[in-house]
């Protein structure tokens, strides 16, 4: 089986990097090399993969719509580029706006939505040739429409994670430094306890993020409450090791969490907002807990050695193996291919003559 596998633009996929569609990639693209499954991947210059690289634009200054769309038309032609010289059996795509590239024909597709659901365009479930999957129980519930779409469950590469009984005092955060992620609201927690803080992860060029570290974190940052910019893989699993909890305060509806997951399996508990699919990731009361509110997120702070390192990573290895999710991955990728030669092979039967 040949399977192209298709990012989002501008932003490189690698084990560093920080974005969840990117993450998910990355190991799946691996685990698709070493199923021995032939690999393409387009993303941005800069991704480091298993397979063949098809490298396209790379963000090194503000997104605009005009970069957006140069970039969706580096991603068309490459798409195009790679069908017209390879025998591909399936196209995955995982980038938010896959539909300013999907081709019109082609081999069977699949669309992973590692986003809320209401972020893409309605018209992605009416596709021909496209099949779309959730990543989530919760994301899938999300949409009226998700009734016999796959549903298949993030997971990560548990044994490269190490829990660690011991713990620090510093709560964490590690995220996209962007208004929907809440980080202003992590930090004013940490003020408010008196305790210090190691905030991680990019701001990535669009005006709004650049705005939002600006006017709403950086003031709130200290020789207690630190911002450290993105960190790669082996820093982030030192730093999720050591650290007290992790914050999750996401104001939106997320549709997983990565990082709730490498925190449980590292022995951190998580203390996350009721946005979306954290609950369905943290069990309040096993491994951290469910805050509807700023007060609420401080006060379960305050109770956090009540969740032991030992559960936490027993909960990881019980619901988010990367193995899994591989596999289910791989069983799908088979079931729209045979779909696929079935229904060529019916088109092509001749017709009997009554």
């Amino acid at each position: 089986m040949t399977v192209l596998s298709v990012a989002f633009p501008l932003l490189p996929v690698s084990a560093d990097a920080a974005g969840g569609s990117e993450q998910i990639l990355w190991y799946l693209e691996r685990g698709i090399a070493g199923a021995g499954y032939r690999s393409f991947v387009i993303a941005a210059r800069g991704s480091s993969v298993s397979g063949c690289l098809l490298p396209t634009l790379a963000a090194n200054h503000e997104i605009s719509e005009e970069t957006r769309r140069i970039a969706h038309r580096a991603h068309r032609n490459a798409i195009e580029s790679v069908l017209a010289t390879t025998e591909v059996d399936l196209i995955h795509f995982h980038g938010l706006d896959f539909a300013e590239y999907i081709p019109s024909s082609g081999p069977p597709m699949l669309a992973t939505l590692h986003l809320p659901v209401n972020w893409y365009p309605p018209h992605i479930f009416d596709m021909p040739g496209l099949t779309v999957n959730f990543v989530s129980q919760t994301q899938a519930r999300s949409h009226p429409v998700a009734n016999g779409c796959p549903v298949i469950c993030n997971g990560i590469d548990l044994p490269r994670y190490r829990a660690q009984e011991q713990k620090e005092g510093f709560l964490f955060v590690l995220a996209r430094i962007c208004p929907e992620k809440g980080i202003d609201t992590a930090l004013r927690v940490a003020h408010r306890l008196g305790m210090d803080m190691i905030v991680a992860g990019p701001v990535h060029p669009f005006a709004t993020h650049r705005a939002y570290f600006e006017e709403e974190v950086e003031p709130l940052l200290d020789a207690k409450r630190r911002y450290i910019g993105p960190v790669g893989f082996e820093e982030k699993i030192d730093l999720l090791a050591r650290a007290k909890c992790l914050l999750a305060p996401s104001t939106v509806a997320e549709t997983s969490s990565l990082v709730g997951m490498e925190a449980l399996a590292s022995g951190t508990p998580v203390v996350a907002f009721r946005s979306g699919a954290l609950p369905e990731v943290i069990e309040h009361g096993l491994s951290g807990f469910i805050a509807d509110s700023e007060d609420e997120m401080a006060e379960a702070v305050a109770r956090i050695e009540e969740i032991p390192a030992a559960r936490c990573r027993a909960a990881a290895a019980a619901r988010f193996d990367g193995k899994r999710m591989l596999r289910e991955y791989l069983s799908l990728y088979e079931r729209l291919r045979c779909s696929s030669t079935r229904q060529r092979r019916m088109a092509s039967a001749p017709h009997s003559v009554l």
